[in-house]
């Protein structure tokens, strides 16, 4: 069988286990970071979510800067910053600052959608207007402010200027495949939750793609779930605790990460199940062999050049196994 062998990412939500505080929450973040480090991930990235109790991830660029000065290595960045909610020039200064204390350590991911529900974003929204439809603007403001002295208007990043941090599109739909291709930048789609649109997103961008000089090909990443155990039964179950993540999100409701149940019978209704398992479809789940097989074929029908892991497990060292398997896999091992 052919080895799969690309680079793997992880992307954390950060959210709270039952039973956990949120500085607990915040603590198994940086450990998780530390864990995969060690294992040789590729990057680390953190997502942005506003005014949800059973997640930490509404400070992204804090909790960026909390990680990497807990790390040494591991490339650390936004999954993602979403901009209607920021002005493009207090991002550029922020994650200037951060690639100016840890350079060639810093990544800037950027969606376009806020990250929460429509009253939450009129609260954080930086102007009246709807700055979704400023994304690629913003984006362009946001190259400008990392490059050369040379490219910058009257009003600049201090720091920012020169220091070239990496930026990303993100996308959960075709629109963002659009913009990634057409201003040459690597494209990361939502798999992970978002599933249905990602074959015509990753063929659009792939298609449009234009050169630029941030990057001569395109550069394709899927994000998706991953549980991994030592058996398919394990897995099985461990996968109850994400499942349950995902009923929350077809509920509305607040609950924290929980622990995993032996049958999903009775937690939710066929109606919830088929909403959650859509949203979710993009799962490698099982042994190491199950996960190879559903990773070879994955890669035989979409070939792309890297992987960003999700992985709502309870059992935090489960969950670094989950990763390690992940991990000896696409190395061969």
């Amino acid at each position: 069988m052919a080895t799969i062998n690309i680079p793997v990412s992880v992307l954390n939500l950060a959210p709270i286990r039952e039973g956990q505080t949120a500085k607990q929450a915040i603590e198994s973040m940086v450990d998780l970071a530390q864990a995969t480090e060690k294992m040789g991930y590729q990057r680390y990235w953190i997502a942005e979510h506003h005014n949800t109790p059973t997640l930490v991830s509404s400070a992204t660029s804090l909790l960026i800067q909390h990680t990497l000065e807990h790390t040494d290595t591991i490339r650390v960045g936004s999954g993602g910053i979403m901009l209607p909610n920021h002005s493009p020039l207090v991002v550029a200064e922020q994650f200037g600052t951060m690639a100016t204390i840890y350079p060639n350590r810093v990544e800037l991911g950027l969606g376009r959608a806020p990250g929460t529900d429509m009253m939450t974003a009129n609260a954080l929204r930086r102007s009246k207007n709807d700055s979704v439809y400023t994304f690629p603007n913003d984006v362009q403001a946001l190259l400008t402010y990392f490059g050369s002295e040379n490219q910058q208007s009257y009003v600049k990043a201090y720091p920012g200027v020169g220091t070239n941090v990496p930026i990303y599109i993100l996308g959960s739909s075709t629109d963002s495949a659009h913009l990634a291709a057409k201003l040459g930048l690597p494209y990361v789609f939502a798999s992970h939750f978002a599933p249905r649109f990602m074959a015509e997103a990753i063929s659009i961008y792939r298609r449009e793609f234009q050169p630029s000089e941030y990057l001569e090909q395109p550069y394709m990443m899927v994000c998706l779930n991953v549980i991994a155990a030592e058996t398919d039964e394990e897995a099985e179950k461990l996968s109850t605790t994400m499942k349950q993540f995902f009923l929350n999100v077809v509920r509305g409701s607040q609950n924290k990460l929980k622990p995993p149940v032996d049958t999903m019978d009775g937690i939710w209704s066929p109606a919830e199940a088929e909403m959650a398992e859509s949203m979710s479809s993009v799962t490698l789940l099982g042994n190491k062999d199950s996960i190879r097989q559903q990773l070879t074929d994955f890669q035989e029908q979409f070939d792309v050049d890297e992987f960003m892991a999700v992985s709502y497990i309870y059992d935090q060292d489960k969950q670094k196994r989950s990763y390690e398997i992940l991990k000896a896999i696409v190395d061969g091992r």
